[in-house]
């Protein structure tokens, strides 16, 4: 079984009395993009500053590629590349002169310098840049230059914090454009608050509340059959006079397979009535509400399955979260 890129085993992190991890646990495996979601203060840049070796653990181990980071820091920080929320860049400096500073402070050798800057201006968009300083460029840039910096070593995993916070919406279309393309051949952790960047990007998403782990599974299960799912039906009598018994029609379609309880959203004064069906998790109980209504003596004239989305099932892994750490 090939070693986790990058895996944390129960790791606490304390400061006096408060406790801002509570022992989490998960990896993961090569070339994935992880989202890492959690509310402000759940604990995430705490975790991402461990991982990177900023700050040590109060217990528990952090691994990269098998190794951990509190005991091999050099190698470990040789393989990761960190763009925190607000990346440290020197706004004096041309962007040449910085990302040359950079690969001077990352020791790499002379000779590979050139085709190294070569590829980060290439894959981050800086080649209009390179004579500006810092100072001169938009948000955008300023993103594109602070994730070249963390590249330009050419780790296999990168960490990015919030990398499209206070973009413009056409930035953020960029920033996500190149964490796909980067996500093809790297190992990432894209920790945002911004739920549709991580439903654009990631293959799987890791939730914190409170310093505890609430969810660790693929995007498509978290919010799909696994969540549970909702059916969305319109039905109406097939009886020319017939009524509509909200409460009596809730009742038989509830019996039918997979479902665990049906609402009514009102009736239209077409003489329709909206319903929505619950769904067990896993389950798919469109055939059995369609059989169920015809047995009802009602005609469906919509149906269909609703998943439930990623803020919903964010909002449920940490409506209790206390928000009280970073």
């Amino acid at each position: 079984m090939d070693t986790p890129m990058v895996e944390v085993r129960d790791l606490v992190k304390s400061y006096g009395e408060t406790r801002a991890l509570r022992g989490i646990s998960f990896s993961v495996p090569r070339g994935q993009i992880v989202g890492f979601l959690g509310p402000n203060g759940a604990g995430k840049t705490t975790t991402m500053r461990i991982l990177t070796g900023f700050l040590r653990p109060t217990a528990g181990e952090a691994l990269i590629q098998g190794r951990e980071v509190a005991a091999d820091s050099l190698f470990t920080r040789s393989r990761i590349g960190y763009l925190p929320e607000n990346a440290p860049l020197y706004d004096e400096m041309m962007v040449l002169e910085l990302l040359e500073l950079v690969a001077t402070l990352r020791a790499i050798p002379t000779a590979d310098r050139p085709r190294r800057l070569r590829r980060v201006v290439e894959t981050c968009g800086l080649g209009d840049v390179l004579g500006k300083d810092v100072g001169q460029l938009s948000k955008g840039y300023r993103q594109r230059v602070g994730l070249a910096q963390a590249m330009i070593h050419d780790p296999d995993i990168l960490v990015l914090d919030e990398p499209t916070s206070g973009l413009d919406p056409n930035q953020i279309a960029e920033i996500r454009e190149l964490v796909r393309e980067l996500g093809r051949e790297k190992t990432l952790i894209l920790s945002t608050h911004i739920l549709p960047e991580v439903q654009a990007t990631c293959d799987r998403v890791v939730i914190i509340s409170d310093g505890a782990l609430a969810a660790d599974d693929s995007l498509d299960h978290l919010t799909g059959s696994a969540s549970g799912s909702r059916v969305k039906l319109v039905v109406a009598p097939r009886s020319a006079g017939g009524r509509l018994d909200p409460d009596r029609i809730c009742s038989q379609l509830g019996s039918a397979a997979g479902v665990t309880h049906v609402a009514s959203d009102g009736g239209e004064e077409d003489g329709t009535l909206r319903l929505t069906a619950f769904a067990a998790p896993d389950a798919d109980p469109r055939r059995d509400l369609f059989e169920a209504a015809v047995a009802a003596d009602l005609a469906v004239l919509e149906i269909h399955r609703e998943t439930v989305s990623l803020e919903e099932t964010f909002r449920r892994l940490t409506a209790r979260s206390g928000g009280r750490h970073a």
